[in-house]
């Protein structure tokens, strides 16, 4: 019956609104079939009336048939070069995932770092944020979770499914998994949704340098606020004394010595993190080098390389069915929402509109604005939320006279600070289903978190982004 009535909602509101409200004041009819048709998608995005995927798909059905953007236009956003990069990134979490060469990583991190609870606490958060920088945070937290489970067992033999260790190591995994994310450009879907937005409100392209010395400051001070969070104020983790290191050796033996294929992986891995670090000298010599053209050329080397199996590929495309091909929807979906919103009229049209905002300060207008985000993630996709609030935000910032860094990064950053809740963020969802969490253990530890996170990222971006940036040599055509 809820369901029904979820479903009934979008379709309703539509209606009322595309035949008996509207056009408001200087609002074109375009701009009016699409404000009729993202409130259709807004709504069962949030209330997620059917799969969220799917619901991305509607664009290609809604815009065209009301009037409001072409349809070819509408599919062009499915084919944005960044949807590939993302793709190309899952490739090489496949291939990571497929040798154990994240197990690798992990166990060598918290090998280094100790295995005293709140140290081996650490090593798995560092080792998740470090991977989520370049690998997408859906996967970091699908990799983590078993080497988690298997250090949980090891050190507790009894009543894991209420084990202290378990929540904070679980909680750990999915918060420095989401936090790593935003360190760079890439890390997380809504970073991609705001490099879209950017160039198509503003043709201004984000460079991934720029951001990773911007974010990742950010990045360390919240993982390690997190981290002291976590292991002082949340769950008492009992005995100092957890097992032997030589447990954590043990294991890392038991992988034995790095084979051939976690070296290839491996080699690609590093040569196209630097790669995308040296872009600007590579460009020197290839002019017309991308991030996207990098990630492609390194995702497709991994077909290339032959494993020691016979007839056997590093990764085949046997392999590619373990992409999430949900998520690959919903940043078309979202793309085509923003260059939807610009081409009908309706994002300017909601820029001229809120003109109330000249009247407060601009630290107020960023916490508000972070705060909304912020929450309003923890009931629906940070993506899908990203996707509905920065083509409106792009179009505010210039009505009010804000730099569109300012408000925009800060919304894109507090949607991956969503702590509370399963469906705030897949990481979130992934460690709730290993069965050590329940609901009240994420939204008593992550409603603190989000609160610490909200302050955090307000006044880093006011007061630490137009330094590290300096917005006034940034020209925004």
């Amino acid at each position: 019956m809820l369901n029904g009535l979820k479903i009934i909602f979008g379709p309703f509101i539509f209606v009322i609104f595309y035949f008996f409200i509207g056009p408001f004041d200087g609002m074109s009819n375009e701009a009016h079939s699409i404000f009729c048709s993202v409130l259709w998608i807004a709504s069962w995005w949030i209330t997620e009336a059917i799969p969220i995927p799917v619901t991305s798909l509607l664009p290609l059905v809604l815009f065209p048939v009301t009037g409001g953007y072409e349809l070819s236009l509408t599919a062009n956003a499915f084919g944005n070069k960044i949807i590939f990069f993302y793709l190309a990134g899952f490739f090489i979490a496949i291939a990571m995932q497929k040798w154990d060469l994240h197990k690798r990583i992990a166990l060598s991190v918290i090998y280094i770092v100790g295995t005293e609870k709140k140290s081996m606490v650490l090593g798995f958060m560092i080792s998740s944020a470090l991977l989520s920088m370049f690998l997408s945070n859906t996967s970091t937290s699908i990799m983590m979770l078993p080497i988690g489970i298997a250090i949980v067992s090891q050190i507790s033999s009894s009543n894991l499914k209420d084990n202290n260790f378990a929540k904070v190591l679980m909680l750990g995994i999915a918060y420095s998994a989401s936090i790593g994310g935003f360190a760079t450009l890439y890390g997380t879907p809504p970073n991609l949704i705001l490099v879209s937005n950017l160039e198509q409100f503003f043709n201004y392209k984000l460079d991934f340098n720029l951001w990773l010395i911007m974010a990742l400051p950010l990045s360390i001070v919240l993982l390690f606020t997190c981290w002291f969070y976590l292991i002082n104020f949340t769950f008492d983790l009992g005995s100092k004394i957890s097992f032997n290191k030589n447990d954590v050796l043990l294991k890392l033996k038991n992988l034995g010595k790095i084979r051939y294929e976690e070296k290839i992986v491996l080699i690609i891995f590093i040569s196209f993190v630097f790669s995308l670090l040296l872009k600007s000298k590579i460009s020197l010599y290839i002019p017309f080098i991308d991030d996207t053209i990098i990630a492609i050329f390194f995702a497709i080397l991994l077909f290339i390389f032959n494993s020691k199996k016979k007839n056997e590929k590093i990764i085949s495309w046997e392999d590619s069915s373990k992409i999430p091909w949900g998520i690959v929807l919903l940043f078309g979906g979202g793309l085509s929402l923003a260059a939807a919103m610009i081409g009908s009229g309706l994002a300017l049209w909601i820029g001229e509109k809120i003109t109330v905002l000249n009247n407060f300060n601009i630290i107020l207008i960023l916490f508000s604005v972070v705060l909304i985000v912020n929450f309003l993630t923890e009931i629906t996709s940070n993506l899908a939320t990203v996707s509905m609030i920065l083509p409106i935000l792009a179009s505010v910032s210039i009505s009010i006279g804000i730099h569109p860094l300012i408000i925009m990064v800060g919304a894109t950053i507090a949607a991956s600070c969503a702590f509370m809740l399963p469906v705030a963020t897949p990481p979130n969802a992934v460690v709730f289903g290993s069965g050590f969490l329940k609901i009240n253990d994420m939204v008593k530890t992550g409603i603190i978190l989000n609160i610490i996170s909200i302050i955090i990222v307000s006044l880093y971006v006011y007061y630490i982004l137009p330094l590290v940036w300096s917005l006034d040599s940034i020209i925004i055509n």
